[in-house]
Formats: C-alpha cells, structure tokens, sequence
C-alpha cells in the first residue's frame, strides 16, 4: 500500500517531466536552427581557438568591414559574455521563451509584406523601412560555426539576427558613427568582447566631425542606454511587431538620441 501511494505522489511529477521533454523534443524538431548548427558547427582544439581569435581580433581592428573575421572573434572569444547573456535572458519570461522557442529572424521566418503594410512608427514597419533605406537583408547573418554549446551558439545567433532591429529601434544608420554608437550599447548590455572592441576602436575611423558629435552627443547616450535600458535580447520582436516605438521605449527605459 506505502509503495502504491508514493507511486501515486510521483505521477503528476513524472507526467510533469515528460511533457517538459516532449515540449523540448516538438521545440527542437520545428527550429530550424538546430539543423543549420549541425550541418555549420566546427569543432575547434584549445589551440585553433586561440589562433583564430587573436588573428580575427587583429583583422577585425585593422579592416572593420571584414563581416567574417567579426564574426570568427566574437565566436572564439565571446564565451563568458554568452554565458552572461543566456542567464539574462533564462531570468525573463519573454527571453525563456526565445531560449525555448528560438525563432529565427530572416525573409523564410518573417512575413515582411506584412511589415511593410504596417502602420507608422510601429516596430515592424520601423525595421522593414530601416532595411529597405540602408538596403540591408537578414539574410547576410553568418551562421553561427565555432561556439560548441549549441545553447550558446543560438544566443550569438539571436543577438546577429537582431542587430539590424537594434540599429533600426535606436534609429542609428549603418555608417561608422551608428556602428560605433550601437557597439557601445550592445557592448555594455552583452559583455561580448568584439562589441567592446568595435566601441572602443571603431572611433578613430571617424571622421572630425563625426568624432565631434560622437563625443558630445552619441557616446554619452549609448553609454547611458547601454547601462540603464531593459536587456534588449529579451525582446521577442516578432510578437511586437504592432507594437509603438513610444511604447517600447517606455517599456523598456529607453530615451530617443536628440
């Protein structure tokens, strides 16, 4: 009879836990990052790592347009910020949610016909003028190679695909004083080391006077919303897309750049 109770107590537990692995199975099954980081992962020694970080850090500082070697030295180096960002995102509903769910941002996953016929000054409609102006396409986001923890390798993959919805959201362009303007929040909200570095060295490209209105104007407002807005990873933007710009910077303590 002790054995048949305690049996009966486990069941809503047990039953609880499979739905759990089921619900991850089904997750797995319909993401499909999960397919394109197996067929993209390189598992890398302690030393290719090493050589590969230090030689794109270098190449990245010295040719800032090299998309690759940007790449390869934020996978390489970027495992405590990831670390860092992933347990951010667990702590929020809303980013548990993408950690589960892990939606892709590209022209197969997003209807941007959609966006377009949004109504102005909506997040969707925002980012679809900002891609159609800077004549940018989600689909230039390098998959992800090097990162072993496939958890980790869909947060850098989130934070790629939704790089150009930070630029378009904070209303910075593409050109180097909005690069260096978006590394700077990016950075200080992530910790990844190539943002920082992108921050920090990325201002000697500009021009004086850019450079003038980075010190005066840019810098102080990307260091300020970089320190006090809401983790900007945590936004499911493809269930926002309706909503306000206004309302996302209330909602997510942001104030626009003057």
């Amino acid at each position: 009879m002790l054995k048949n109770r305690l049996a009966l107590s486990l069941l809503p537990k047990i039953s609880q836990w499979v739905c759990k692995q089921c619900n991850k199975t089904i997750s797995r099954l319909m993401s499909s990052f999960y397919t394109d980081y197996d067929s993209n992962h390189i598992k890398l020694s302690p030393f290719q790592r090493v050589l590969l970080g230090s030689g794109s850090s270098l190449t990245s500082i010295y040719d800032p347009s090299r998309g690759d070697m940007i790449a390869i030295f934020g996978e390489t180096t970027g495992d405590a910020a990831l670390n860092y960002m992933r347990n951010k995102m667990s702590t929020s509903p809303e980013g548990q949610e993408i950690l589960n769910e892990k939606p892709r941002i590209n022209t197969k996953t997003v209807d941007f016909a959609a966006l377009e016929a949004l109504p102005e000054n909506t997040l969707g409609k925002v980012y679809y003028d900002f891609l159609k102006t800077n004549e940018v396409t989600p689909d230039s986001r390098l998959p992800v190679q090097f990162i072993d923890d496939i958890e980790l390798a869909y947060v850098m993959q989130r934070y790629r695909e939704i790089h150009d919805l930070v630029h378009a959201v904070l209303k910075q362009p593409t050109n180097m004083l909005g690069e260096v303007t978006i590394k700077w929040v990016e950075g200080l909200q992530t910790r990844l080391p190539m943002c920082i570095t992108g921050g920090l060295f990325g201002a000697v490209r500009l021009r004086p006077k850019q450079r003038l209105m980075y010190v005066e104007r840019n810098l102080p407002w990307a260091i300020k919303t970089g320190l006090t807005s809401e983790f900007l990873m945590n936004a499911y933007f493809e269930k926002r897309w309706e909503q306000t710009l206004d309302d996302f910077y209330r909602e997510f303590k942001i104030t626009e750049l003057q």
